[in-house]
C-alpha cells in the first residue's frame, strides 16, 4: 500500500500540478474579466469557489508537511543526541561514503 505521509514522492507530484492547476486558474479568471455573458460569469464564479477551496487546502496540506518535518527533525535530534545548532548541522550535511 502506498505510503500516505505528506513528503511522499507521488504526494509531492499531486502538490506540483495543484500549485499549477491553481496558477492556470488563476491566470484564467485574470484574463476572463471582459467576458459579461450569464454562463461566463457562472463558469467564472465556480472556478473562484473551486480555486478559493484548493487554495486553502494546499495551504492546510503545507502545514501539515510543516509540522511533519518538525517533529521528524525533533525526534532524529534526540535519537543522535545533537545537544548544539552545530551539532545538529555537522550531522545534517555529513556524507554517507
Amino acid at each position: 500500500m502506498d505510503d500516505q505521509r505528506p513528503g511522499n514522492p507521488s504526494q509531492e507530484s499531486l502538490l506540483d500540478d495543484l500549485r499549477q492547476v491553481i496558477e492556470n486558474a488563476e491566470e484564467l479568471l485574470k484574463n476572463t474579466g471582459q467576458y459579461h455573458g450569464a454562463l461566463y460569469q457562472a463558469a467564472r464564479g465556480k472556478l473562484a469557489e473551486a480555486l478559493q477551496n484548493a487554495t486553502l487546502e494546499l495551504a492546510r496540506f503545507e502545514d501539515v508537511q510543516i509540522d511533519r518535518m518538525i517533529e521528524l527533525t525533533a525526534i532524529a535530534n534526540r535519537l543522535h543526541r545533537d545537544l548544539s545548532g552545530e551539532a545538529k548541522l555537522l550531522r545534517a550535511f555529513k556524507r554517507s561514503d
